[in-house]
């Protein structure tokens, strides 16, 4: 039996009936990151894009609960690295011009999750949609969270502002995704119905966006592709902890 890494506590066992589908959805690299443009120039914020994107994708797919994954992206050098380490890419679909109401509305990247959870839809899966910057996460974190979620419905893990959402969780047939990523989009999805998680999950909930994120996610230990454009970068990576 396994532990919880957080609580020691004996985790649940795998259920041999889940199966986890896991999106995620990536901007265009230009302008990418922009908060950290004065510790970062444009270039190697894009290839931290990148690396955070496979590490956050690294974590998530050594899950035994997980059997694919999916990247949404209008960005040609994201959709080629995530297709190299065995995503599946899904092009971002257009802007509604004539239906601002339409589901996803012309928020790009509610749009683009929702495509890419109707690609897997009626395949039997359920589906967790992950920010795409969480180079901290752990597998112990993913699994722990999905577990928590509602077995039937949508579930919230909200980022460590508390703001913003880290991951939504969908389990059972016929559930809509629904994403409602964006400002508040914690309280956002707990208004549309979904359920708030609780657990203390360190790494899921450090998306990155400024320095002092940055700085939070390497004391708790990154994956190695982000470390790599750290180190390359001269970010003082310190005495670096190796994710575990």
């Amino acid at each position: 039996m396994t532990t919880s890494p957080h609580t020691g506590t004996p985790a649940a066992p795998d259920d041999p009936d889940s199966r986890v589908h896991v999106v995620l959805a990536v901007k265009n690299l230009a302008g990418a990151k922009s908060r950290l443009a004065t510790a970062l120039p444009g270039s190697r914020r894009a290839d931290l894009v990148v690396a955070m994107l496979l590490d956050t994708a690294t974590a998530a797919a050594s899950s035994s609960l997980v059997v694919g994954w999916s990247v949404v992206t209008p960005d040609p050098r994201v959709a080629d690295a995530a297709a190299r380490a065995g995503a599946t890419t899904v092009s971002e679909p257009d802007s509604p011009v004539s239906d601002p109401t339409a589901p996803g509305g012309v928020d790009g990247l509610n749009r683009a999750l929702s495509a890419a959870h109707d690609a897997v839809r009626g395949s039997g899966v359920d589906v967790v949609a992950l920010a795409a910057d969480l180079p901290a996460l752990t597998t112990a974190e993913f699994d722990a969270a999905y577990r928590a979620a509602t077995p039937t419905g949508r579930s919230v893990v909200a980022d460590h502002t508390g703001l913003g959402t880290s991951a939504l969780v969908v389990r059972g047939s016929g559930v809509d995704l629904r994403p409602l990523f964006g400002p508040d989009s914690a309280a956002r999805h707990v208004s549309s119905g979904a359920v708030a998680l609780t657990g203390s999950w360190p790494g899921l909930r450090l998306d990155v966006d400024t320095e002092d994120d940055v700085r939070r996610a390497v004391a708790l230990g990154v994956g190695d592709r982000t470390l790599a454009v750290l180190t390359n970068a001269g970010w003082p990576v310190g005495e670096h902890r190796s994710r575990q």
